[in-house]
């Protein structure tokens, strides 16, 4: 067969896929109206990783999971925004890590609004100027990004969904010789997590500055002919300055977890995590945490992480603790477990587990 009657094949295709596409979205268009009139929420993340797991169950050759996942988020996405159109609040700037996971999960078609600090990007959606915040919650090697645990305690929005992104760093220069460089621009915590990429290239005596975002460490970078940045590859394009070296992190397995924040009960899918915010009463007197502990352990519930911060309620050196758990909050075991801690728990929202 001629390269022509591939192409003319290939156009074939694209025409059905088009028509197919025009009917998919003519159906949500009704599920739309349905959700509307029930007050149901637009994004359902689990009813969208079942379609997932569905696809991939059928074995298709040419396409893996990754290409599969790429074409149906974004498809997703378009479906959602014909549903009710999303504006989607991150912590920007814009070409930082956060953005890019936003982007991940809810696609190139919808409005994204970054935001200076965490607080801000989540008061966005408590006042109406957004329908989603994707905020980090954790990184796998720096540990849990306190401010975000501290404004869980107060906030009435819920967690709907969590993005697990690696975390892959480049080192980027305008400079034509990487002798002439006198400044590296990058958050503090990139400088950590890429020492080892700094001492073996003997950069570790450059001066090092730090900026709110790997995003800004770009932009600054773009500015300045003598500095090199460490930053993501987001922000390299997005600000044009040439990459020198790509994943130059100390560990190739650095992760951060991110988590999407919205005014929504997702339904139970069977595969739920639930996140739970513990203010125990006198957490100096012994035994307080080893009885809530107990009590979990009796009722079968799984703790999957658990973290410690302080309560900022007085000015003792009390504490109080967030815990993470196999489950959703309308299970009965969990159910069981605010009856028994009515005042101690804030439940933090139930959502599909990665």
């Amino acid at each position: 067969m001629k390269l022509e009657a591939f192409r003319k094949e290939i156009d074939t295709i694209d025409d059905n896929i088009l028509e197919l596409l025009e009917r998919r979205m003519e159906i949500v268009k009704h599920i739309g109206k349905l959700k509307a009139q029930s007050n149901t929420p637009i994004y359902r993340p689990e009813r969208e990783q079942k379609i997932i797991q569905r696809l991939l169950a059928k074995n298709p050759h040419y396409l893996n999971k990754n290409a599969i996942e790429s074409i149906y988020l974004e498809i997703f996405a378009v479906s959602r925004n014909l549903e009710l159109p999303e504006r989607i609040a991150y912590l920007g700037p814009l070409g930082s890590y956060t953005h890019q996971a936003a982007e991940s999960r809810f696609g190139g078609v919808c409005e994204y609004l970054p935001y200076n600090t965490i607080q801000t990007t989540l008061k966005s959606v408590e006042q109406g100027c957004a329908n989603y915040a994707v905020i980090p919650i954790e990184n796998n090697q720096n540990g849990i990004v306190g401010e975000t645990l501290d404004l869980l305690k107060s906030t009435p929005l819920k967690i709907v969904a969590e993005v697990y992104m690696p975390i892959h760093h480049c080192f980027a220069t305008s400079s034509q010789n990487i002798q002439e460089i006198k400044r590296i621009y990058s958050k503090d915590i990139a400088f950590g997590q890429c020492s080892h990429f700094l001492s073996e290239r003997s950069l570790d005596h450059i001066q090092k500055i730090p900026v709110d975002s790997t995003a800004r460490a770009a932009q600054l970078t773009a500015e300045d002919s003598q500095s090199a940045c460490i930053c993501s590859h987001i922000g390299a394009k997005l600000y044009k300055v040439p990459i020198l070296f790509e994943n130059i992190e100390n560990n190739a397995n650095n992760q951060t977890r991110f988590i999407i924040i919205s005014n929504f009960k997702n339904q139970s899918c069977g595969r739920d995590k639930t996140s739970i915010f513990a203010n125990l009463v006198n957490t100096n007197k012994p035994g307080v945490l080893y009885h809530l502990l107990r009590d979990i352990k009796k009722l079968n519930i799984n703790i999957t992480s658990i973290q410690s911060r302080p309560a900022h309620s007085n000015g003792n050196f009390s504490y109080c603790f967030f815990i993470d758990v196999d489950g959703h909050i309308d299970d009965d075991n969990i159910h069981q477990l605010f009856e028994i801690y009515p005042q101690e728990l804030k439940w933090l929202g139930s959502y599909l587990k990665n």
